[in-house]
């Protein structure tokens, strides 16, 4: 899980609108964070199967979000890209 202060500066820097708190884009970012805490734990606990499978429905996610943004915000799409450093 996120500690707070980190999920309120992500919410900060991905909003759309003073009250965003839910969009897409706030979401794809905070799951990313998630994703890259987790991919961390793994490197030190290799056989941590059940925290793999929610793991990989967290990408799944992301993923679902990231072809919504896609399809019906691309400009959306590209600025969160970039700012989450996805297109490597």
């Amino acid at each position: 899980m996120l500690e707070s202060k980190a999920k309120k500066q992500i919410i900060e820097k991905f909003k759309i609108h003073p009250t965003d708190t839910g969009s897409s884009d706030v979401q794809i970012a905070l799951l990313t964070e998630r994703i890259k805490t987790l991919s961390g734990h793994f490197k030190g606990h290799p056989k941590d199967f059940s925290s793999r499978h929610g793991f990989l429905k967290l990408i799944g996610q992301r993923r679902r979000l990231l072809n919504y943004l896609k399809r019906d915000k691309d400009q959306n799409y590209g600025s969160v890209i970039k700012k989450l450093e996805l297109d490597k």
